[in-house]
């Protein structure tokens, strides 16, 4: 079965986008929002501006959403490519 490269790589970045939304705002609401002067959470070192507050909520999901998009696409080009000369 051939993957849909359009379709996985949006897959990828919605989970992987909306999923660190959700995470950072539940850590933000059961945990407060990180001290801006404080070290960076380790994301925040990946994903520029990322911090454990509420508009760092939305940057890393738009990271995130950008990282989810090319990683899915080149996971999906690359299961099609390895699928194409494997023998049957």
């Amino acid at each position: 079965m051939k993957l849909d490269v359009r379709a996985f790589a949006l897959s990828c970045a919605l989970i992987w986008g909306f999923g660190l939304l959700i995470v950072t705002l539940w850590i933000v609401m059961f945990e407060g929002q990180a001290a801006p002067d404080g070290p960076p959470p380790f994301l925040g070192l990946i994903y520029r501006g990322y911090r454990l507050t509420l508009p760092g909520a939305f940057i890393g999901l738009a990271w995130a959403f950008a990282d989810g998009l090319i990683g899915g696409a080149i996971l999906a080009w690359l299961y099609n490519l390895l699928r194409r000369k494997a023998p049957a």
